[in-house]
């Protein structure tokens, strides 16, 4: 039985819940599957994936950077329809050439925006090839199953 009581700002909630070892099981495997539920959620969550991405990119950690991205991932330069690269391995090799010659590599959103399963970056990057010089871009990610399945940039 649930009992829900108000006092001002606060909401107590009281469980009635006799106390055999059957209940306890229950709560056990009910709170269980809620907390991995909400793990699950936050790591397939569009923002979340993508977050994780410029992490990985600040810290110029290649191996991480590529853990979020689909076997077949694509990236674009918007206004071109072909891809300029197709798949993990084409991904990582410019990426891998970008930080070799980034180490002070950093980007930092200006502004984030969520549309369904994209998420559209305005963002910063310094750093890049050891230029002071910053570079503005927009970068739009495609989010599916947790991954970065196509990337698009406007420059």
């Amino acid at each position: 039985m649930l009992h829900v009581s108000t006092n001002i700002s606060y909401f107590y909630v009281i469980l009635n819940f006799k106390t055999t070892n059957m209940n306890r099981f229950k709560l056990f495997f009910i709170a269980t599957f809620l907390f991995n539920m909400l793990i699950m959620a936050q790591q397939t969550d569009p923002v979340s994936v993508v977050q994780e991405q410029l992490d990985a990119y600040n810290s110029v950690d290649l191996e991480r950077f590529m853990e979020v991205f689909g076997e077949k991932i694509e990236l674009y330069v918007l206004g071109n329809p072909n891809p300029v690269a197709k798949g993990k391995e084409q991904v990582k090799g410019i990426y891998k050439k970008l930080f070799d010659e980034s180490p002070d590599l950093h980007s930092v959103v200006i502004n984030r925006t969520l549309i369904g399963n994209k998420v559209i970056d305005y963002e910063r990057i310094s750093g890049r090839k050891g230029s002071d010089d910053t570079v503005d871009l927009v970068m739009i990610y495609e989010v599916k199953d947790g991954k970065i399945i196509k990337a698009y940039s406007i420059r």
